[in-house]
């Protein structure tokens, strides 16, 4: 079973759930984001800010595939570029972070280890461009699938609570914690889910 984890572009954003193509609750604020709903345009809104995004910052989402079937994606950015993020109880993200806005795996592909293959994968990524941590915020009664991440799943791959909160908790994973780790996870990967395909940007010089 060929998996692999490739960045998130316009041409592959259709390769995203439906639902989540036509979400803006990261990308804009609520009042905007309301706005753009009751104007039908969440869809435009939604690739507007990931085309800004990349061509400003550059790189803010993976999308992963089982034998070239979609199964899931990851969604990042510095939290100037994350307007929802400040109206959380527990806001700011911390200067030094990159914001993990969401994610998801398809029923199906869950409970296989590719949320934390996500998580690392972003964390090598944000490690090669100079950046000390992630932060997300958690969602502490969390029921079914939704925007804000289950915080035990959070607390699962390595995130750490660091300003609690009965419903959104912000956590953190110190990114200086898995140069440890790095290559053990490479060669892990290799073995485990098989030849994974990395974006030859990312390769070291």
């Amino acid at each position: 079973m060929g998996r692999r984890l490739v960045p998130l572009t316009l041409d592959n954003l259709q390769d995203l759930p439906k639902r989540c193509r036509a979400c803006v609750f990261w990308e804009l604020d609520p009042v905007s984001s309301a706005a753009a709903v009751r104007a039908g345009t969440p869809a435009l809104e939604k690739e507007s800010w990931i085309s800004a995004v990349l061509l400003d910052w550059g790189s803010c989402g993976r999308v992963v595939y089982v034998d070239d079937v979609p199964v899931g994606f990851v969604l990042y950015a510095p939290p100037a570029y994350v307007p929802r993020s400040t109206a959380f109880p527990t806001s700011p993200v911390s200067p030094d972070a990159v914001q993990l806005m969401t994610a998801f795996i398809m029923p199906g592909y869950q409970g296989q280890g590719l949320g934390r293959v996500m998580v690392q994968t972003v964390a090598k990524d944000l490690l090669r461009r100079g950046f000390k941590a992630i932060e997300a915020f958690g969602d502490a009664r969390w029921k079914e699938p939704a925007c804000v991440l289950p915080a035990d799943h959070l607390l699962a791959v390595g995130f750490k609570t660091v300003r609690p909160h009965p419903a959104h908790p912000r956590m953190r994973l110190e990114l200086r914690t898995t140069l440890s780790w790095k290559e053990d996870v490479e060669m892990a990967l290799d073995r485990l889910l098989g030849a994974v395909q990395k974006e030859p940007a990312l390769r070291p010089l």
